[in-house]
Protein backbone atom coordinates (compact mmCIF):
# COMPACT_ATOMS: atom_id res chain seq x y z
CA UNK A 1 0.00 0.00 0.00
CA UNK A 2 1.22 3.85 -0.74
CA UNK A 3 0.06 5.58 2.25
CA UNK A 4 0.44 9.28 2.81
CA UNK A 5 1.02 10.24 6.11
CA UNK A 6 0.69 13.95 7.62
CA UNK A 7 3.69 15.01 9.71
CA UNK A 8 1.92 17.91 11.37
CA UNK A 9 3.48 21.72 11.93
CA UNK A 10 6.11 21.70 14.18
CA UNK A 11 8.68 18.80 15.06
CA UNK A 12 9.25 14.94 15.43
CA UNK A 13 6.35 14.56 17.51
CA UNK A 14 3.44 16.25 16.20
CA UNK A 15 2.99 12.76 13.78
CA UNK A 16 -0.16 11.03 14.99
CA UNK A 17 0.10 7.28 16.80
CA UNK A 18 -1.26 5.84 13.66
CA UNK A 19 0.79 7.63 11.48
CA UNK A 20 4.23 6.50 13.72
CA UNK A 21 2.93 2.96 13.69
CA UNK A 22 2.70 2.84 9.54
CA UNK A 23 5.94 4.71 9.31
CA UNK A 24 8.01 1.67 11.51
CA UNK A 25 6.12 -0.87 9.81
CA UNK A 26 6.85 0.38 6.15
CA UNK A 27 9.47 -0.86 3.54
CA UNK A 28 10.22 3.11 2.68
CA UNK A 29 9.94 5.77 3.82
CA UNK A 30 10.24 8.89 2.04
CA UNK A 31 10.11 12.57 2.98
CA UNK A 32 8.28 15.17 0.85
CA UNK A 33 10.91 18.28 1.47
CA UNK A 34 9.93 20.98 -0.86
CA UNK A 35 6.34 22.67 -0.09
CA UNK A 36 6.73 22.83 3.33
CA UNK A 37 9.26 22.40 6.16
CA UNK A 38 9.76 21.23 9.75
CA UNK A 39 11.33 22.96 12.36
CA UNK A 40 13.47 19.68 12.68
CA UNK A 41 15.53 17.99 9.73
CA UNK A 42 15.84 14.31 8.55
CA UNK A 43 18.29 13.29 10.80
CA UNK A 44 16.03 14.22 13.86
CA UNK A 45 13.02 12.08 12.30
CA UNK A 46 15.34 9.02 11.70
CA UNK A 47 16.20 9.15 15.28
CA UNK A 48 12.95 9.22 16.34
CA UNK A 49 11.73 6.76 13.85
CA UNK A 50 14.33 4.42 14.14
CA UNK A 51 14.72 3.83 10.85
CA UNK A 52 15.84 5.26 7.63
CA UNK A 53 14.05 7.99 5.89
CA UNK A 54 14.67 9.35 1.98
CA UNK A 55 14.53 13.04 0.77
CA UNK A 56 11.74 13.41 -1.94
CA UNK A 57 12.56 17.05 -3.67
CA UNK A 58 10.33 17.78 -6.29
CA UNK A 59 11.68 16.25 -9.03
CA UNK A 60 11.29 13.02 -7.38
CA UNK A 61 7.70 13.32 -6.28
CA UNK A 62 6.44 15.34 -9.79
CA UNK A 63 8.34 13.47 -12.41
CA UNK A 64 9.80 10.53 -10.79
CA UNK A 65 6.43 9.19 -9.28
CA UNK A 66 7.32 5.62 -10.72
CA UNK A 67 9.96 5.34 -9.07
CA UNK A 68 8.14 6.55 -5.56
CA UNK A 69 5.75 4.23 -5.93
CA UNK A 70 7.67 1.21 -6.83
CA UNK A 71 6.77 -1.44 -4.99
CA UNK A 72 3.72 -0.66 -3.29
CA UNK A 73 1.70 -3.68 -4.53
CA UNK A 74 3.56 -5.78 -2.68
CA UNK A 75 4.83 -3.60 0.44
CA UNK A 76 4.21 -0.61 2.39
CA UNK A 77 5.81 2.80 0.84
CA UNK A 78 5.36 6.10 2.83
CA UNK A 79 5.33 9.55 1.89
CA UNK A 80 5.62 12.00 4.41
CA UNK A 81 3.84 15.44 4.16
CA UNK A 82 4.36 18.09 6.28
CA UNK A 83 0.94 19.24 7.43
CA UNK A 84 -1.60 17.31 6.22
CA UNK A 85 -1.31 15.41 3.27
CA UNK A 86 -3.97 17.21 1.07
CA UNK A 87 -2.17 20.60 1.35
CA UNK A 88 -0.83 20.44 -2.46
CA UNK A 89 -2.08 19.59 -5.53
CA UNK A 90 0.89 17.28 -6.07
CA UNK A 91 0.10 14.55 -3.64
CA UNK A 92 -3.63 14.65 -5.49
CA UNK A 93 -1.71 13.60 -7.96
CA UNK A 94 0.48 11.22 -7.31
CA UNK A 95 -2.98 9.49 -5.52
CA UNK A 96 -4.71 9.72 -8.79
CA UNK A 97 -1.07 7.75 -9.89
CA UNK A 98 -1.21 5.15 -7.24
CA UNK A 99 -4.94 4.35 -7.92
CA UNK A 100 -4.58 4.55 -11.86
CA UNK A 101 -1.25 1.72 -11.29
CA UNK A 102 -3.58 -0.14 -9.08
CA UNK A 103 -1.84 0.52 -5.59
CA UNK A 104 -4.30 0.60 -2.67
CA UNK A 105 -3.63 4.13 -0.59
CA UNK A 106 -4.16 5.63 2.96
CA UNK A 107 -3.88 8.60 4.10
CA UNK A 108 -3.50 10.00 7.82
CA UNK A 109 -4.28 13.47 8.46
CA UNK A 110 -3.06 15.86 10.34
CA UNK A 111 -3.09 19.59 11.43
CA UNK A 112 -2.20 22.24 8.90
CA UNK A 113 -1.71 25.81 8.71
CA UNK A 114 -5.38 25.76 6.92
CA UNK A 115 -6.80 24.96 10.33
CA UNK A 116 -4.14 26.24 12.88
CA UNK A 117 -4.47 29.59 11.36
CA UNK A 118 -7.71 29.37 13.97
CA UNK A 119 -5.06 30.60 16.62
CA UNK A 120 -5.17 34.07 16.10
CA UNK A 121 -8.31 34.14 17.02
CA UNK A 122 -10.36 34.83 13.60
CA UNK A 123 -13.02 32.16 13.37
CA UNK A 124 -12.34 29.48 10.21
CA UNK A 125 -15.88 30.05 8.97
CA UNK A 126 -15.09 33.62 8.21
CA UNK A 127 -12.66 33.02 6.04
CA UNK A 128 -12.38 33.19 2.00
CA UNK A 129 -10.39 31.64 -0.59
CA UNK A 130 -6.84 30.80 0.62
CA UNK A 131 -4.14 32.67 -1.93
CA UNK A 132 -0.75 31.89 -2.51
CA UNK A 133 1.59 35.30 -2.42
CA UNK A 134 4.74 34.26 -4.77
CA UNK A 135 8.13 36.15 -4.62
CA UNK A 136 8.33 38.80 -7.20
CA UNK A 137 11.91 38.90 -10.01
CA UNK A 138 12.54 41.49 -11.82
CA UNK A 139 10.57 40.23 -14.62
CA UNK A 140 7.59 38.84 -13.19
CA UNK A 141 5.14 40.69 -10.78
CA UNK A 142 2.08 39.02 -10.77
CA UNK A 143 -0.55 40.78 -8.86
CA UNK A 144 -3.55 38.07 -9.33
CA UNK A 145 -3.17 37.32 -5.12
CA UNK A 146 -3.85 40.98 -4.44
CA UNK A 147 -7.15 40.46 -6.76
CA UNK A 148 -8.17 37.72 -4.49
CA UNK A 149 -8.16 39.36 -1.21
CA UNK A 150 -10.06 42.30 -2.77
CA UNK A 151 -13.08 40.02 -3.86
CA UNK A 152 -13.05 38.21 -0.18
CA UNK A 153 -12.51 41.90 1.71
CA UNK A 154 -15.34 42.85 -0.61
CA UNK A 155 -17.40 40.00 0.52
CA UNK A 156 -16.44 40.76 4.60
CA UNK A 157 -14.30 37.45 4.81
CA UNK A 158 -10.90 36.83 5.55
CA UNK A 159 -8.17 35.43 3.65
CA UNK A 160 -5.21 33.18 4.64
CA UNK A 161 -1.97 34.11 2.20
CA UNK A 162 -0.12 31.29 2.35
CA UNK A 163 3.75 32.47 1.38
CA UNK A 164 6.49 31.15 -1.26
CA UNK A 165 8.58 28.71 -0.66
CA UNK A 166 11.91 28.22 -2.78
CA UNK A 167 13.53 25.08 -2.30
CA UNK A 168 16.26 23.34 -5.15
CA UNK A 169 15.44 26.43 -6.78
CA UNK A 170 18.40 26.88 -10.11
CA UNK A 171 19.10 30.11 -11.96
CA UNK A 172 18.04 30.12 -15.65
CA UNK A 173 21.49 29.96 -16.43
CA UNK A 174 22.53 26.77 -14.76
CA UNK A 175 19.11 25.20 -16.20
CA UNK A 176 20.62 26.46 -20.00
CA UNK A 177 23.89 25.24 -18.86
CA UNK A 178 22.57 21.84 -17.69
CA UNK A 179 24.42 22.74 -14.15
CA UNK A 180 23.08 20.49 -11.19
CA UNK A 181 23.74 24.02 -8.86
CA UNK A 182 20.81 24.95 -7.19
CA UNK A 183 20.28 28.14 -5.12
CA UNK A 184 20.16 28.41 -1.25
CA UNK A 185 16.50 27.80 -0.38
CA UNK A 186 14.28 31.20 0.13
CA UNK A 187 10.90 31.69 2.68
CA UNK A 188 8.83 34.68 2.11
CA UNK A 189 8.66 36.38 5.45
CA UNK A 190 5.27 38.04 6.21
CA UNK A 191 7.32 41.66 5.93
CA UNK A 192 8.17 40.87 2.16
CA UNK A 193 4.27 39.76 1.44
CA UNK A 194 3.24 42.93 2.78
CA UNK A 195 5.73 45.23 0.73
CA UNK A 196 4.37 43.43 -2.23
CA UNK A 197 0.64 43.96 -1.16
CA UNK A 198 1.17 47.66 -0.31
CA UNK A 199 3.12 48.38 -4.00
CA UNK A 200 0.26 47.23 -5.71
CA UNK A 201 -2.29 49.16 -3.93
CA UNK A 202 0.71 52.17 -4.45
CA UNK A 203 1.00 51.24 -8.23
CA UNK A 204 -2.84 51.28 -8.76
CA UNK A 205 -3.51 54.71 -6.92
CA UNK A 206 -0.54 56.48 -8.32
CA UNK A 207 0.96 56.35 -5.20
CA UNK A 208 4.03 54.73 -6.01
CA UNK A 209 7.11 55.42 -3.88
CA UNK A 210 9.81 54.04 -6.38
CA UNK A 211 10.58 57.03 -8.53
CA UNK A 212 9.01 55.45 -11.46
CA UNK A 213 6.65 57.73 -13.67
CA UNK A 214 3.41 56.08 -14.91
CA UNK A 215 1.83 56.66 -18.65
CA UNK A 216 -1.68 57.89 -18.37
CA UNK A 217 -2.60 54.83 -19.98
CA UNK A 218 -1.46 52.69 -17.47
CA UNK A 219 -2.80 54.96 -14.78
CA UNK A 220 -6.27 54.55 -16.73
CA UNK A 221 -6.10 50.43 -16.39
CA UNK A 222 -4.97 51.01 -12.49
CA UNK A 223 -8.30 52.68 -11.86
CA UNK A 224 -9.91 49.93 -12.70
CA UNK A 225 -8.63 47.47 -10.45
CA UNK A 226 -9.57 46.59 -7.19
CA UNK A 227 -8.00 48.36 -4.38
CA UNK A 228 -9.78 47.25 -1.07
CA UNK A 229 -6.45 46.06 0.32
CA UNK A 230 -4.30 49.14 1.72
CA UNK A 231 -1.03 49.67 3.62
CA UNK A 232 -3.49 50.74 6.46
CA UNK A 233 -5.64 47.40 6.29
CA UNK A 234 -5.45 45.39 9.43
CA UNK A 235 -3.73 41.87 9.24
CA UNK A 236 -2.18 39.23 11.15
CA UNK A 237 1.31 38.19 10.76
CA UNK A 238 1.49 34.52 12.50
CA UNK A 239 4.51 32.53 12.23
CA UNK A 240 6.05 28.78 13.17
CA UNK A 241 2.74 27.44 14.43
CA UNK A 242 2.63 24.43 16.50
CA UNK A 243 5.65 25.64 17.71
CA UNK A 244 7.40 26.26 21.11
CA UNK A 245 8.19 29.74 19.26
CA UNK A 246 5.23 30.13 17.59
CA UNK A 247 4.79 34.40 16.86
CA UNK A 248 1.50 36.31 16.36
CA UNK A 249 0.96 39.72 15.23
CA UNK A 250 -1.48 42.08 14.19
CA UNK A 251 -1.28 45.39 12.64
CA UNK A 252 -1.60 47.26 9.57
CA UNK A 253 0.02 46.04 6.38
CA UNK A 254 2.52 49.09 6.87
CA UNK A 255 3.14 47.96 10.69
CA UNK A 256 3.73 44.06 9.58
CA UNK A 257 5.81 45.25 6.46
CA UNK A 258 7.79 47.08 9.29
CA UNK A 259 7.91 44.07 11.71
CA UNK A 260 10.74 41.49 11.75
CA UNK A 261 8.70 38.09 13.38
CA UNK A 262 11.55 35.91 12.77
CA UNK A 263 12.40 32.69 11.25
CA UNK A 264 10.67 30.92 9.05
CA UNK A 265 7.83 29.37 8.20
CA UNK A 266 5.62 32.38 8.01
CA UNK A 267 1.67 33.21 7.03
CA UNK A 268 -0.18 35.96 6.45
CA UNK A 269 -3.79 36.90 7.02
CA UNK A 270 -6.23 40.09 5.78
CA UNK A 271 -8.70 40.68 8.22
CA UNK A 272 -11.95 41.21 6.66
CA UNK A 273 -15.15 42.05 8.79
CA UNK A 274 -14.81 40.89 12.62
CA UNK A 275 -17.46 39.73 15.93
CA UNK A 276 -16.44 41.03 19.31
CA UNK A 277 -15.02 37.61 20.18
CA UNK A 278 -12.80 37.97 17.34
CA UNK A 279 -11.73 41.61 18.58
CA UNK A 280 -10.87 40.28 21.75
CA UNK A 281 -8.84 37.42 20.73
CA UNK A 282 -6.73 39.90 17.88
CA UNK A 283 -6.25 42.48 20.73
CA UNK A 284 -3.93 40.07 22.87
CA UNK A 285 -1.35 40.07 19.57
CA UNK A 286 -1.33 44.10 18.60
CA UNK A 287 1.81 45.60 17.79
CA UNK A 288 0.07 48.69 18.76
CA UNK A 289 -3.26 48.00 21.27
CA UNK A 290 -3.93 51.62 21.12
CA UNK A 291 -3.91 52.06 17.10
CA UNK A 292 -5.78 48.34 17.01
CA UNK A 293 -8.55 50.05 19.46
CA UNK A 294 -8.74 52.78 17.22
CA UNK A 295 -8.67 51.48 14.16
CA UNK A 296 -11.45 48.48 15.53
CA UNK A 297 -13.72 50.25 17.52
CA UNK A 298 -17.46 50.31 15.79
CA UNK A 299 -16.69 46.33 16.16
CA UNK A 300 -19.66 45.31 18.02
CA UNK A 301 -18.68 43.35 21.41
Amino acid sequence: MFYLVGLGLADVKDITVKGLEIVKAASRVYLEAYTSILTVGKDALEEFYGREVILADRETVEQLADELLSGAKESDVVLLVVGDPFGATTHTDLVLRARTAGIEVGVVHNASIMNAVGCCGLQLYNYGETVSIVFWTDTWRPESFYDKICSNTRRGMHTLCLLDIKMKEQTVENIIRQRNIFEPPRFMTTQQAAEQLIAIYKRRTGKADDGSDSSDEEHTAADSLPTDVTDTSLAVGVTRVGSNSQRIAVGTLQDLADTDLGEPLHSLVIVGHMHGIERGMLRQFAINEKDFDERTKHVKE
